[in-house]
């Protein structure tokens, strides 16, 4: 494996993670708390592991523009500033959400959950768009 198949396991990575998040809901809505909370901690192990990769590819290869143009352009830039600040927004959601089940603080636990999946899921989820968009759908006109 080289850097340059990075952002496939990236793509690989966001999916994975996306598939825990719903599976971490169905769990808890189950109330099949062991299974919630493997799936979410695989999400966020998931979710370490792609910020982990992501930023070594970054830091060797730099920005990669998008080539489109036209609408997919627009589309494309729509959902990657949607993603880039939600995704800033992901990791303290995370740890706080995370810290208050380890401590048995479900209430304070449930009512940031609300907040942080909806927005991990969206994250990780526009990330698999983006490398789609980026990496293997769009082909110059």
């Amino acid at each position: 494996m080289n850097v340059h198949d990075l952002p496939l396991l990236n793509a690989i990575l966001n999916g994975s993670s996306a598939l825990c998040l719903l599976g971490g809901f169905y769990f808890i809505r189950r109330h099949e708390f062991r299974s919630h909370r493997a799936c979410m901690i695989a999400a966020l192990v998931c979710s370490t592991i792609f910020l982990t990769s992501y930023l070594i590819y970054h830091a060797n290869v730099g920005s990669v523009p998008f080539p489109g143009v036209g609408g997919v352009r627009a589309l494309y830039f729509a959902i990657l500033i949607s993603h880039t600040l939600l995704a800033a927004a992901v990791p303290p959601l995370a740890i706080i959400t995370l810290v208050r089940a380890l401590r048995a603080r479900f209430r304070k636990h449930r009512s940031i959950a609300r907040w942080t999946l909806p927005i991990w899921l969206y994250v990780s989820v526009t990330g698999v768009v983006i490398y789609l968009m980026l990496y293997r759908i769009y082909t110059p006109a």
